[in-house]
């Protein structure tokens, strides 16, 4: 019995798109369909919008959530900056589906967010769209792992061909341009997820001894600046270049490990340097007695990581389909096609239906705690 479908389509008509698309994923499935997540990439945020209210009125009386996005993913293809709609579904027997959507209200001197209930001993796993302008999906994301007691959240910031006049949420037959939208999904059909950030780690460990906030001011004693001149001065040419091109710093998630190689550590831009202050701006904050390593990313090393995280998930799983969200950065500007991602699943986990976007950000856990990437593939696999 197949209870998995995903269809891509494109064209300049993407209404007529849409309904393709909806259809021939729908037609995969074997009897009743429980859940639709579709994305809408077009040039023009009104035809987006008819676009996503077609797949809605199609699907039916399904749970259906969907987001608009610079590229699509579905059919063993992605597609970047054209017309084109991905729709995925599922037969999920015995899975509870409790949809939601999240707005901010000023509480105070701060924003608070609602619409999220809290979960329930049987739930698996949340499905999380946002609007990466105006919802503060880092702060709401930071957080949601200590209030919702743990359960993991994947998805992505949705975008669109104009920017941030251009970001369309839907769900359940609604079309929103603000907040975030999502499914909590209970019961036994959601597996487990992966996260695959694609760098690879340059230079020994090294214990924070003096920060501030997300300025790292001291590495090991040293000044944190000088340290990393030190790091660079004495890499190998392809390395080097490659830390010129954009450096990372890996927090490491397990502090207790005897060693920190490639994969434990939580990857964080560095944002910037400042020679006279000595200290190091990284995208994320950093506490005393943290150890960090510094990092390099190119097509290479996320393919290898990709690869190896894929061949470990696949010996440990039995996977029927999966959600995939990867960054706009890992399309054909990053590799050789922007088909890379959503092939590497498909000939690790020997599934087809696997389909997602191109996300300004992607959520997903490491280690147990849910966070927003940049230049990562996330996967949320159904068995």
């Amino acid at each position: 019995m197949a209870r998995f479908g995903d269809a891509l389509m494109t064209g300049a008509d993407l209404v007529n798109a849409a309904e393709r698309a909806v259809l021939a994923a729908l037609e995969q499935v074997d009897g009743p369909v429980d859940l639709v997540c579709f994305f809408v990439c077009g040039t023009d945020p009104e035809e987006v919008t008819l676009a996503g209210e077609r797949v809605m009125e199609l699907a039916g009386d399904v749970v259906t959530i969907g987001c608009s996005c610079t590229g699509v993913i579905g059919g063993g293809r992605g597609v970047e900056g054209q017309g084109a709609v991905s729709v995925w579904c599922a037969a999920l027997p015995g899975v509870e589906l409790t949809p939601f959507r999240l707005d901010t209200v000023i509480e105070g001197d701060h924003l608070a967010v609602i619409g999220m209930r809290e979960p329930e001993p049987h739930d698996r796993a949340a499905i999380l769209l946002t609007n990466p302008y105006e919802f503060p999906t880092q702060a709401f994301v930071r957080e949601s792992t200590e209030a919702l007691d743990g359960l993991p959240i994947v998805g992505g910031m949705a975008d669109g061909m104009r920017g941030e006049e251009s970001v369309r949420l839907f769900c359940e037959g609604e079309v929103a341009e603000n907040g975030a939208i999502g499914v909590i999904i209970g019961g036994e059909s959601v597996l487990a997820t992966l996260v695959s950030q694609g760098c690879r780690p340059i230079g020994p460990p090294m214990t924070v001894t003096k920060a501030e906030g997300n300025l790292l001011m001291e590495l090991a004693g040293t000044n944190a600046y000088e340290k990393l001149e030190e790091l660079v001065e004495g890499l190998s040419d392809q390395d080097r270049e490659l830390a010129e091109q954009g450096l990372h710093v890996g927090i490491a998630m397990d502090e207790y490990a005897d060693d920190h190689e490639q994969g434990d550590f939580l990857i964080r831009t560095l944002v910037g340097a400042d020679p006279e202050l000595g200290a190091l701006t990284i995208g994320d904050m950093v506490e005393v007695g943290q150890t960090v390593r510094f990092q390099v990313r190119d097509a290479g090393t996320a393919d290898e990581d990709l690869a190896r995280r894929l061949s470990d998930f696949g010996a440990a799983h039995s996977v029927g389909a999966g959600l995939l969200f990867s960054c706009s950065g890992r399309g054909s500007s990053f590799f050789p096609q922007a088909d890379h991602d959503v092939l590497a699943v498909h000939r690790a986990l020997g599934i087809d239906a696997v389909a997602g976007f191109f996300a300004a950000g992607e959520i997903g856990p490491v280690s147990g705690v849910n966070h927003v990437h940049g230049f990562t593939a996330c996967l949320l696999a159904f068995g």
